[in-house]
């Protein structure tokens, strides 16, 4: 409900701006409370002091907002008001000079902004100023200027992709007017609404609560950072408005209980606006994969500086005294060095990550599913344990009541009219009435009165899935015969105190008594009580019969209910028991905790009516994408409130427990004192050569699980089913989980049970129906309720990750290797240049960008879902594997074969090996100065052309990791990336460009080469591909080989 405040970015740290700007409003107003004026001033903590809402009472608090607690606000007074604006919190200002600071300089471009520098230097004032010299600093400038561009782009539309789909949340508050309570747009609330809120409702503006149930309690913990919960009250606790309990305040949450509250600001005027303008920009926050590459271009860097400087060091110290005359000038030397700058800087790279978090965002919006963080996918790619609620997330959360039974009498809903009307006496059926009253009366659910006309089927309501089973089940039910009629039934009773349901009671009571009685006899007033029958069986004495008789609850009769609980939990029903007691008249000025202790002391003897059936049907998509998650290597648990016997149920339908035997805590006690626990627990995993165990623990169990026990369930069992569980004890659940095993642990939910699970977890996923509490824990949405949404995920973050580490090794072989011997070439081996600075510029950020793209749209690889998933501790994007492909195997095939090209040229003008090598200041002795330069300028555009085609054949192998070509081809099928086409012609267009366009041949010393020197290294290529494609038949051949221990 709400949402129109907008949250602090994940990337902030949950908002520490924002709590630590409230404890700083809260002290400053306690100091300034004395200072109150009419207007609103402009210091927060003036405006925060100037509030007096919670020192009124309720009625003054009406008086002065002009409204009513049951007519609410009128028609007329909310068209005034709505001049005052929207409820929207104006997001915090940009500060767009630090985000360009960020792309201009971000990345490896200070690197280039190094090489720039050096440059300039270069052609002034240290050497005489040469067109080549300035040609590069130019280039070098363009180098940034479009790589900031490219980064501002990409960033802007992932922002504009994310921004659409946050919009498409449904924002909505309850509120009443005219009488009538009505669901409207958050946005559209005015000071004045009186507001009902849940459990599970965010705060949708500031309130005064001037209505609320004994057990209300509030999440403060966005404001404050403090996650325990806050109980609310009706008179203030505190005369500081940041203290008190009788406030609600924008983007708080109701987590238990319920209340009404009278709107006192909105917008920017609530107190979490004022502090929005206080806390400033939101800060920005590196997503994983961006903080693997921030630590990889960091290694490179050092590395690129490090040969950098050694490369001038020896040439200032060796070259320059031993060699005269070689590398001629100080500013000859840094301009061939820049190469080491160069050569190392896979600037693809930072393009690519770039790029994946727009893949990212476009894909997840065309499933309408809102990442609040897009490193979210990157950690779904590693996800190994999936824990999911049932109700409304496994299950469509669309209950219907099914069955209706007495203790002598069992009912379809469908057969109940049918029956009594063929009854010769329909009074034997009396126990409806009593029903009825219950399932309507003690029921937290209510119809939105704007949708009243509708079939009760079609009519909104709120309130959480079982008690709108109810609701919809007792408004359609209607037996004149037996006087079972709702409208009647309403006006009957007045209700006087309720005790919502939560998680840890599991029922729900509510007090009523009859309007309109002459003599208040003790049957006037009753207590009505329903939830989980294994929890109130204890509190019953005795039972209706079905002709609405009471006799005594024997122990054959809850026998007979017992069995009759678990055969319709089998199926997958959830059951409920609907009490009730006759009670003397309550006095209503007693305090509400006051009323809640007398109420649970009354709670004894109650009389059992009847057991409810209802269905939850399971989401169609559940089952298959389970399957799809199964065998991704993902465990998935079942972590809920509900019956233990509903709940193995459920998870047999859905493909949860596969296996007929099903373990206890019993069996986890057995292992637990046979086995010796691990020390290291990461090691604590079920070995693949395990057989597949299930498992079913309740609450109960889990509270009286050792360290011992958590060892044997984490590391024995597949399916596990946990039921009766609290919120405090799912939360338990996912910490024990990701303590063992390097398991990264997912959670779904949609009920305010679920958020301290979807705290907890490493990705919490929350479906669009839930909770506002739900989804504000949760890091991921799922609008649609889809399920299905979640394998998809999966191999989203595991593709990402995988096409990034194909963009590295593809990188690597060509830039920082190819290009980096041929500056060591130069440098210790006494060679000319075979590959200019130009050169190493223009084909790191024009050759490899292009083809490297590529990777970025490449499909996913058949066996991507299903490998193991990726364990985020040991697992990371460079490893000693990649850096073996990189330097031992695809560069150790790429730049012997470019160099062999330079010394064949060289050999076909009539100079020997020795000629070229260890040559130092003796090249080209036997030729004139302009011949030794023409065959160096031609070698180079040899080098430049070899290492580019070359490229092809490593492009076409980090494709895949394991599948031939033949399968999965660029062209067509499955694998299909006309990209892969467009880059390869991309980079020879470029090349051609470079080699016979006149101005790169009169700036950069470019020039034309020989046919044969563009067919040869087609032929490379090719050999690269054959080899690979050999090394991949091993793997496939002989998974166990050594050749298979050191794929990437």
């Amino acid at each position: 409900m709400s949402g129109t405040t907008p949250s602090p970015e994940p990337g902030a740290g949950k908002g520490y701006g924002i709590q630590i700007a409230y404890r700083t409003l809260s002290v400053r107003a306690e100091e300034k409370q004395s200072r109150t004026t009419s207007k609103s001033p402009p210091d927060p903590a003036d405006a925060i002091a100037s509030i007096d809402a919670h020192l009124l009472s309720v009625d003054e608090v009406y008086t002065r907002y002009s409204s009513h607690p049951t007519v609410g606000l009128e028609s007329a007074a909310v068209r005034r008001r709505e001049n005052d604006g929207k409820n929207v919190i104006s997001p915090p200002p940009t500060v767009y000079w630090k985000k360009a600071l960020n792309y201009i300089f971000g990345g490896f471009n200070f690197l280039m902004w190094i090489a720039f520098i050096l440059t300039i230097l270069s052609y002034a004032p240290l050497g005489p100023p040469m067109a080549f010299t300035l040609g590069i600093a130019v280039l070098l400038l363009l180098v940034i200027i479009v790589s900031a561009t490219f980064y501002a782009l990409v960033d802007w539309n992932a922002s504009r992709i994310m921004k659409s789909i946050k919009s498409l949340i449904a924002h909505e508050a309850a509120v009443i007017r005219d009488g009538k309570q009505q669901i409207i747009k958050a946005a559209d609330i005015v000071v004045g609404d009186v507001a009902v809120l849940n459990a599970g409702d965010r705060v949708p503006a500031d309130m005064r609560v001037v209505q609320a149930s004994s057990d209300l309690r509030f999440d403060r913990s966005l404001l404050t950072g403090e996650s325990e919960m806050v109980p609310g009250a009706l008179d203030a606790t505190s005369e500081n408005a940041l203290e008190t309990r009788n406030l609600a305040l924008t983007s708080t949450f109701v987590v238990q209980g319920t209340c009404h509250g009278v709107v006192f600001a909105t917008g920017d005027r609530t107190v979490m606006g004022r502090l929005v303008k206080m806390s400033g920009e939101t800060k920005f926050k590196l997503t994983t994969i961006q903080k693997e590459v921030w630590f990889f271009t960091k290694i490179i860097s050092c590395l690129a500086l490090f040969f950098f400087c050694l490369s001038i060091l020896l040439y200032g110290v060796w070259l320059r005294t031993t060699y005269p005359g070689y590398d001629a000038t100080a500013s000859v030397a840094i301009v061939n060095s820049i190469g080491c700058l160069t050569a190392f800087v896979p600037q693809g790279l930072p393009i690519c990550v770039a790029l994946s978090l727009t893949v990212v965002a476009r894909r997840m919006a065309k499933r309408q599913v809102l990442v609040k963080n897009l490193a979210t996918i990157e950690t779904l790619g590693c996800m190994s344990v999936l824990c999911s609620d049932k109700t409304g997330t496994l299950t469509e959360g669309k209950m219907m009541v099914e069955n209706i039974a007495f203790l002598d009498d069992v009912f379809g809903v469908e057969e109940i009219n049918e029956r009594v009307t063929k009854a010769s006496d329909p009074t034997v059926f009396s126990a409806f009435k009593a029903l009825h009253q219950i399932a309507r009366l003690c029921n937290g659910a209510k119809f939105d009165a704007t949708t009243n006309h509708l079939p009760v089927r079609d009519r909104t309501v709120k309130g959480d899935p079982t008690d709108t089973a109810l609701l919809r089940f007792s408004e359609a039910l209607s037996i004149p015969e037996l006087g079972v009629d709702t409208s009647t039934l309403q006006q009957d009773y007045e209700k006087k105190f309720e005790i919502p349901f939560n998680s840890r009671n599991k029922w729900m009571l509510s007090v009523v008594s009859k309007v309109n009685t002459a003599e208040k006899n003790v049957e006037s007033t009753w207590m009505f009580v329903k939830g989980a029958p294994d929890v109130l069986f204890p509190s019953c004495g005795s039972v209706l019969q079905r002709d609405g008789t009471v006799v005594k609850l024997t122990s054959k009769a809850r026998q007979t209910l017992a069995t009759l609980q678990e055969d319709w939990s089998s199926q997958g029903q959830r059951v409920l028991m609907l009490c009730r007691k006759p009670i003397e008249e309550i006095k209503t000025e007693l305090q509400p905790n006051d009323m809640e202790d007398l109420m649970y002391q009354e709670m004894c003897d109650l009389t059992l009516v009847g057991l409810i059936g209802i269905r939850d049907p399971p989401r169609p998509d559940v089952l298959p994408s389970i399957g799809v998650i199964r065998r991704a290597g993902v465990r998935v648990f079942m972590v809920t409130g509900d019956f233990k016997l509903t709940a193995l149920a459920i998870a047999r339908q859905v493909g949860i427990i596969t296996q007929h035997a099903v373990d206890t805590i019993q069996d986890v006690r057995a292992a637990a004192s046979e086995k010796v626990s691990p020390t290291d627990y990461h090691l604590i995993k079920p070995s693949d050569d395990d057989p597949i165990r299930s498992l079913v623990l309740t609450g109960e169990d889990v509270a009286s699980l050792t360290p011992f026990d958590w060892n044997v369930i984490v590391g024995q069992y597949a399916e596990i089913v946990f039921a009766r569980t609290t919120p405090d004890q799912k939360m338990r659940i996912v910490e024990e989980i990701k303590a063992r095993g390097d398991n990264t642990v997912a959670v779904t939910g949609d009920g305010v049970n679920d958020a301290p699970a979807l705290k907890a977890a490493d990705i919490g996923v929350a479906m669009g129906s839930g909770s506002d509490v739900a989804k504000e824990a949760a890091a991921l949405i799922l609008l649609k309720n889809d399920f299905a949404s979640i394998p998809v995920a999966i191999e989203m973050g595991r593709l990402v990750f995988d096409n990034l580490k194909k963009v590295t090794l593809y990188l690597m072989p060509a830039g920082s290797y190819s290009e980096f011997m041929a500056v060591l070439a130069n440098v210790l081996l006494g060679m000319q240049l075979p590959m200019n600075s130009y050169q190493q510029v223009c084909y790191c950020i024009t050759n490899d960008v292009i083809m490297s793209i590529s990777l970025m749209y490449e499909q996913p690889e058949w066996d991507l879902m299903r490998r193991k998933p990726r364990n985020a501790r040991t697992d990371r994007l460079t490893d000693w594997r990649l850096f073996f492909h990189v330097y031992l195997f695809y560069g150790l095939m790429l730049w012997p074969c470019a160099m062999g090209m330079w010394f064949l040229y060289m050999s076909q003008q009539g100079l020997g090996f020795y000629d070229v090598i260890l040559a130092f200041n003796n090249w080209g002795s036997t030729l004139t100065t302009e011949q030794a330069a023409e065959f160096v300028y031609v070698g180079q555009s040899i080098y430049y052309v070899t290492v580019a085609i070359g490229q092809y054949g490593t492009l076409l192998s980090v494709r895949n990791r394991r599948v031939s070509i033949l399968q999965s081809n660029p062209l067509w099928g499955p694998r299909r990336n006309l990209l892969v086409l467009v880059g390869m012609t991309g980079t020879i267009l470029i090349c051609i460009v470079n080699l016979y366009g006149a101005g790169f041949q009169r700036v950069f010393n470019m020039r034309p080469i020989p046919g044969m020197f563009w067919g040869i290294p087609y032929a490379f290529a090719l050999g690269i591909l054959l080899v690979d494609e050999t090394r991949k038949a091993i793997v496939r051949k002989y998974p166990k080989s050594f050749i298979a221990w050191l794929a990437w």
